[in-house]
C-alpha cells in the first residue's frame, strides 16, 4: 500500500489529452496551491478597489473587511464549483465545454482563455520584475528579472503536480510565517482615523473581491481534475483560497490607510518594518506560482484544439512567448481593460457550466446522453444563449473602461432604462441571469435532442 500511494503522489499530468489524469492530489496539496494563488502582490495593491471604489466615497474599514469577506466567499464558491465539475470528469477547463457546447463551439471560450491566460501570464512576470525592483531599488534590471521569472514558471508548468507537492511541504509554510509576520507588525501600531467615510459603495466592493476570486473559474479544473474526489476539490478550493484572499486583502486595506490610501507607496510599509525585505522577499519569489498557474492552464487550453500534442511542448512555447511579450510591454493601462473584458466571459458562463451539469445533461453518464467529451462531441447552440445573455447583463452594469465599448453599453442601458448604483453587482447578476436562463434551455434542449435521436 505505501509503494502504491507513492507512485500516485509521484505520477505527473499526462501528456496528451485522451490520458486519464493521475489523481494524485490530496486536500492538503489543493488547499496549499489555493492558498498561494490567494495571496498576491497584485492583491495588496488592489484592495485599494475594495477601499474605495471607483466613484463612491472610502470605505469604513468595517466596510472594507466586510466587503472582501463577503465577495470572496461567494467568488471563491464558484471557483469551487467549477473545479468539482473537472473533479468528476477528470477533464481540463476548456475539454469540459466540449460536454456543455460540443467540440467545436467549446473552442470559443478556449480561445478567450488563451488570450486571458497568456496576458496574464505576461502581466504578472511584469509584477514579479516590479516586486524585484523593489526589493533591490532598481539594482537587477528589469530584463534580467523577467527572464529569471519566465524560466522558473516554465519550468513550474512542465512538471504542474511535483511542483504543487512542493508547494505544500515549503512555500506555503514560508508564505504564511511571512503574512502572519507582516500582520503582528503593521498592527502593532494603532491605525490613522479615516474621515468623510461611507456605505454607498460598499456593493460595489464585493463585487471586485468577488471578480478577482471568479478570475480562477477557467483555470480550477486544470488542477482539480486530478484530486481524489470532487468533495475535496471543492473543499480544497474554499479553505485555501478564501481565507488567504481574504488575509491578503485585510492587510492590504491596513497597509493602505498607513499610507493615506497611495496604492503606489503601499509596499513602504511592507519594507519599513524590521526584517521586511527578507519577509517581502519570500512574497515577490511566490508570486511566480500565479504566472506559472496561468502558463499551465494555456498548454491545458491549446491541448482541447491540439489534443495530441505533448503538454511539455506547449507549456515551453508558452512561456517563452509570455516572457518575450513581458520584456517588450510596458504600458499595460488598455491592456489590463482589455483583460478584464475578456474575463467577464467567464462569470456568466459558470452558470451555465455548473448549471448543466448539476441539474441538466451533465447529470447523465456519457453512454446515456449526458456530456460527451470526445472529440466528435455535438454541437448544443442553445447553450450559447444564456451565456450571451449573461455576458450582455455584466456588460449594462460594468462596460469597463475602454471608451468605445463603455459608450456602446451605456447606450444599451439607457435604452432598457437600468440605472446601476449602490446595490449593483455586475458579477451576480450576470451570474443569475444565465443561471436562470440556462434552467429554462435545459429542458428544451433535452427535448430537441430527444425528438432528433427519435
Amino acid at each position: 500500500m505505501t509503494i502504491i500511494r507513492a507512485r500516485r503522489r509521484s505520477a505527473e499530468a499526462p501528456l496528451v489529452l485522451t490520458t486519464d489524469p493521475a489523481r494524485s492530489l490530496s486536500f492538503w496539496d489543493q488547499t496549499a496551491f489555493w492558498a498561494n494563488l490567494g495571496v498576491s502582490l497584485i492583491g495588496f495593491t488592489g484592495a485599494v478597489y475594495v477601499l474605495q471604489p471607483e466613484g463612491y466615497p472610502r470605505l469604513p474599514i468595517a466596510g472594507a473587511l466586510l466587503a472582501t469577506v463577503l465577495g470572496t466567499l461567494i467568488g471563491t464558491g464558484l471557483v469551487a464549483a467549477a473545479g468539482a465539475v473537472g473533479a468528476r470528469t477528470g477533464a481540463p477547463a476548456m475539454a469540459n465545454f466540449r460536454g456543455l457546447f460540443g467540440t467545436r463551439l467549446s473552442y470559443l471560450p478556449t480561445v478567450a482563455n488563451i488570450v486571458q491566460c497568456v496576458g496574464w501570464g505576461v502581466f504578472e512576470l511584469t509584477v514579479i520584475s516590479g516586486g524585484v525592483g523593489v526589493l533591490t531599488h532598481d539594482r537587477v534590471a528589469h530584463g534580467v528579472a523577467v527572464v529569471a521569472a519566465g524560466v522558473l514558471c516554465t519550468v513550474m508548468a512542465i512538471w504542474p503536480l511535483s511542483v504543487l507537492h512542493i508547494l505544500r511541504k515549503y512555500v506555503t509554510v514560508a508564505v504564511a510565517i511571512s503574512m502572519l509576520y507582516f500582520t503582528v507588525q503593521l498592527l502593532r501600531h494603532p491605525l490613522p482615523r479615516v474621515s468623510d467615510t461611507s456605505w454607498s459603495g460598499f456593493f460595489p466592493g464585493v463585487d471586485t473581491a468577488l471578480a478577482v476570486a471568479v478570475s480562477f473559474v477557467p483555470l480550477a479544473a486544470d488542477y482539480t481534475r486530478h484530486a481524489q474526489s470532487a468533495r475535496a476539490a471543492a473543499g480544497a478550493t474554499m479553505l485555501g483560497y478564501s481565507v488567504a484572499q481574504v488575509w491578503c486583502y485585510l492587510l492590504g486595506v491596513v497597509a493602505l490607510i498607513q499610507v493615506g490610501g497611495d496604492p503606489d507607496r503601499i509596499f513602504d510599509t511592507f519594507l519599513g518594518v524590521a526584517a521586511g525585505w527578507l519577509f517581502f522577499a519570500v512574497l515577490v519569489l511566490r508570486e511566480s506560482d500565479q504566472s506559472f498557474a496561468n502558463v499551465y492552464s494555456t498548454a491545458m487550453s491549446l491541448q482541447n484544439l491540439l489534443p495530441r500534442v505533448d503538454r511539455r511542448v506547449l507549456a515551453a512555447g508558452v512561456g517563452v512567448l509570455a516572457t518575450v511579450l513581458a520584456l517588450g510591454v510596458h504600458d499595460f493601462t488598455g491592456f489590463a481593460n482589455f483583460l478584464l473584458l475578456i474575463g467577464s466571459v467567464f462569470v456568466p458562463l459558470c452558470a451555465v457550466l455548473v448549471v448543466d451539469f448539476y441539474w441538466g445533461r451533465g447529470r447523465s453518464d456519457p453512454g446515456a446522453h449526458g456530456w460527451d467529451l470526445s472529440g466528435r462531441a455535438p454541437a448544443r447552440p442553445l447553450l450559447l444563449l444564456p451565456w450571451l445573455l449573461g455576458f450582455a447583463v455584466y456588460q449594462v452594469f460594468n462596460p469597463g473602461s475602454l471608451a468605445w465599448w463603455a459608450r456602446l453599453w451605456t447606450a444599451v442601458r439607457n435604452a432598457v432604462g437600468v440605472h446601476p448604483g449602490w446595490w449593483s453587482s455586475a458579477s451576480l447578476f450576470s451570474f443569475l441571469a444565465a443561471g436562470l436562463a440556462t434552467a429554462v434551455v435545459v429542458p428544451v434542449e433535452r427535448r430537441l435532442a430527444g425528438r432528433a435521436r427519435g
